[in-house]
């Protein structure tokens, strides 16, 4: 009896495979690009467009544009193909991974299909979905395995059919159904092939015939015929036994769609709408306003909508195929963001380099910035010709004034969101490489006087300073430890300056830079050896000194902190440090063997930390406390893979580069004022609708009373009209991240109350008094807050 037990258990719940995605909604956003559309659908009085890894909806009626992206629930993986159900309002969602995500149009929530992805005798490389054909509630699914059938009635897989001689794997395009006969267009030469679809024995391969030879991309049915495209672009109609060629295309179809009784081929120039009568009824070409390659097509009433690779989907008349309509969602140029800076507006750059600093591929791309809530993109032929842009430093005394690092051209200068100068050898201090032209600068940054910093990859005097003030440019020679700057110093990653101007930079051979001018005898020194806690051949890929002027290094294979940085010329032998946890009891590394890309500093001295594969970490300023770690499992990070990190000071706002699309995090908190001059409690009143008292984690900034433009060090006690203490908080004593759960916590500039008094009760409707006092100045203020409830 236990045996049968057992075995009912795995049958009912090993068939569980499916699950709903958290709406994230709250405290994230995504700032995706809808340039590049991979496929695009239509529904009643909508359209939808799949962009690499997020989807947009179009209300042709109203003209409303709705994104779904992983912040709705969605993956983030690279989506290759999307079919929306009129009957089920489901639109399916086909990744590369074989993962199926089926997003509601009537509750708005995501259901994660992973029956395919985590097939054991598939493997990973034929999991890709191809297409999505619809018959009486069944989902006929085109892998690159074979076929696959999906019921929406009930939500659950059913048979699975391997077309290939002997049942293998064999790829398969697109199926259709005509006449009670299922077809399947095939790759690899295994043809168009059909079968019987009443046949309840079409697992075996045996049962299905092939009715042409070659390489077939597409199975479309309008009337009473079924069209195919063969591999030499030739579309086939085949009726009953008859098989004839009706066309030839220009090109082969990346695409190939029936809608109502109109056949759309999608090429890279040209998209063809052909009725059922085969006869071309207008075809469509870019024009110079957009000029790009198509990707795919749909109509609905009297407009053809097409994806495109740069300008998202173009919408025009099916009689004029002279004027589009551009139509997309806001965002940045591209989704693979390499560099971000958040110190004014967001500024977001595209090109990148190998961890080995190969500037390979070149990358042509143009920046984005953000700007009052809307992106705004400089295209590549308006960056004057700079190619692979990387790292973004602003003048902190002309805002305004932006230098972005090119690997391969080297320094972009813009000024009022225009670029303006290209500096290379010819027209500044900078030095292109010894064997080639090519000047590959990667890290910059300002010091406190406004003069920037930079690094320049295999040059003789690789550190440069440039006074945008005066035009004046310095070199500064590493040649004391780097002999030979063609063979010895590949390049380097990162660079800070602590309070008394010393240079850090992160090195790809030579480990832990410190320069710095003002020592006379010996400027240029570094940590590179095993004895100094240097892990063997790891590259320091991140620096950062935090507001406690402790230096915070990440490597290749960990983090370390130089704690003693005002004193490290004058100590004989400078060892970095790595932090030790207890995690269940046991001594354990912070981040061992990581792969570390950024390392930032908040309000707090909190510690945002970027990883190659782990996701984001958030640690507490002495790194003993994880906040949070966010990965692809438990946030809308679409990659794990973070390129950098950029901090809002003033909006409390974590701005995340992965390898699939930007993010942002409202984390709360702010950089901390001077004086409290302008602090200001809000909302203010606080409404019944607000429904944000009483909750218990401070760390959701969405909910509570917020108190800003705090100074560093503050006492706040807030009290009843009466003079009743009610809660009271202590910069870097009452922390948000704290195990103490407290009401009321104070993050750097920023103050959280969740509205309860000393009692852990919600408080009464009523006027609060907000006394805050500075603890070096002995600057007060007070605030007043109405609470209604």
């Amino acid at each position: 009896m236990r045996i049968t037990i057992f075995k009912i258990f795995i049958l009912v719940f090993g068939l569980t495979t499916s699950c709903y995605s958290q709406d994230f909604s709250e405290l994230w956003q995504g700032h995706y690009s809808y340039n590049n559309i991979i496929d695009v659908v239509n529904g009643e009085n909508k359209i939808f467009a799949a962009a690499q890894n997020a989807v947009f909806e179009y209300d042709t009626l109203t003209n409303e544009i709705t994104k779904i992206t992983t912040v709705e629930g969605l993956s983030g993986e690279q989506i290759t193909t999307i079919y929306y159900s009129e009957l089920y309002q489901y639109l399916l969602i086909g990744y590369e991974t074989g993962l199926i995500e089926i997003y509601s149009e009537t509750d708005k929530s995501v259901l994660r299909v992973v029956d395919i992805l985590e097939k054991q005798n598939i493997t990973p490389l034929n999991k890709r979905i191809n297409h999505f054909y619809e018959n009486e509630g069944l989902i006929y699914i085109s892998t690159d395995y074979g076929i696959s059938i999906y019921s929406l009635e009930g939500l659950e897989f059913g048979d699975t059919y391997f077309l290939g001689n002997g049942g293998s794997q064999i790829t398969v395009k697109q199926v259709s159904i005509l006449n009670n006969e299922i077809y399947a267009a095939c790759l690899n030469n295994n043809g168009l092939k059909k079968a019987d679809l009443t046949n309840p024995n079409l697992i075996d391969f045996q049962q299905w015939q092939t009715v042409i030879v070659g390489n077939y991309h597409s199975a479309s049915t309008v009337g009473n015929s079924l069209y195919s495209v063969r591999a030499n672009a030739v579309v086939y109609k085949i009726n009953g036994a008859s098989v004839n060629s009706v066309l030839t295309l220009p090109l082969l179809p990346l695409d190939v769609e029936e809608v109502g009784s109109n056949f759309i081929f999608s090429t890279t120039n040209t998209v063809y709408v052909y009725d059922e009568n085969m006869q071309l009824v207008n075809s469509f070409q870019p024009t110079v306003d957009f000029d790009t390659n198509f990707t795919s097509a749909t109509l609905l009433d009297d407009f053809i909508y097409i994806g495109t690779e740069n300008f998202g989907v173009l919408k025009g008349q099916i009689s004029d195929n002279s004027t589009y309509v551009n139509i997309m969602p806001n965002g940045p140029l591209y989704n693979e963001t390499f560099k971000i800076n958040a110190e004014n507006f967001v500024w977001a750059s595209f090109g990148d380099y190998t961890s080995a600093f190969d500037p390979a591929p070149e990358r042509s791309r143009g920046l984005s910035y953000y700007r009052n809530e809307t992106w705004q993109n400089i295209p590549y032929d308006s960056v004057l010709g700079a190619r692979n842009l990387n790292t973004i430093a602003v003048n902190p005394f002309r805002t305004n004034q932006v230098f972005i690092s090119s690997f391969l051209n080297g320094i972009l200068e813009l000024n009022n969101f225009e670029p303006t100068v290209l500096y290379n050898e010819d027209n500044s201090g900078l030095e292109s490489m010894a064997s080639n032209t090519s000047i590959r600068v990667s890290a910059a940054t300002f010091d406190r006087n406004g003069i920037l910093w930079s690094l320049t990859s295999r040059a003789p005097n690789p550190l440069k300073s440039y006074d945008p003030s005066t035009g004046n440019w310095q070199g500064h020679n590493f040649t004391s430890l780097i002999e030979n700057p063609s063979g010895d110093e590949f390049g380097f990653f990162d660079i800070d300056i602590d309070n008394n101007g010393t240079k850090w930079i992160g090195s790809y051979s030579n480990g832990l830079l410190a320069y710095n001018e003002s020592i006379g005898n010996n400027p240029l020194r570094n940590i590179n050896s095993e004895a100094q806690n240097v892990l063997p051949f790891s590259r320091f890929t991140a620096v950062a000194v935090d507001n406690s002027s402790q230096l915070w290094v990440g490597t290749t294979k960990g983090l370390r902190v130089l704690y003693n940085t005002i004193g490290f010329y004058e100590d004989p032998n400078p060892t970095l440090s790595q932090i030790i946890i207890l995690e269940d009891g046991i001594p354990k590394e912070l981040l061992e063997n990581q792969s570390i890309s950024d390392i930032e500093v908040d309000g707090s001295n909190n510690k945002w930390i970027a990883t190659a594969d782990s996701g984001v970490f958030y640690f507490s300023s002495d790194g003993q406390k994880t906040i949070y770690h966010f990965t692809t499992d438990n946030s809308p990070l679409p990659s794990n893979r973070i390129n950098d990190i950029a901090l809002d000071l003033d909006n409390g706002i974590v701005y995340i580069a992965s390898s699939r699309g930007l993010m942002a995090f409202k984390a709360g908190g702010s950089k901390p004022e001077d004086t409290l001059e302008n602090a200001f409690a809000y909302p203010n009143p606080v409404r019944p609708e607000y429904n944000i008292l009483g909750f218990n984690d401070l760390n959701d900034i969405n909910k509570g009373v917020k108190i800003s433009g705090l100074t560093d060090s503050v006492n706040i006690k807030i009290t009843d009209i009466e003079g009743n203490l009610v809660a009271e908080a202590q910069s870097n004593v009452n922390l948000r991240s704290s195990n103490n759960n407290y009401n009321f916590a104070i993050d750097g500039g920023t103050a959280v109350w969740n509205g309860k008094n000393m009692g852990n009760s919600i408080v009464r409707s009523g006027v609060y008094l907000i006394l805050i006092s500075d603890l070096d100045s002995f600057e007060t203020k007070v605030l007043k807050v109405l609470i209604i409830r």
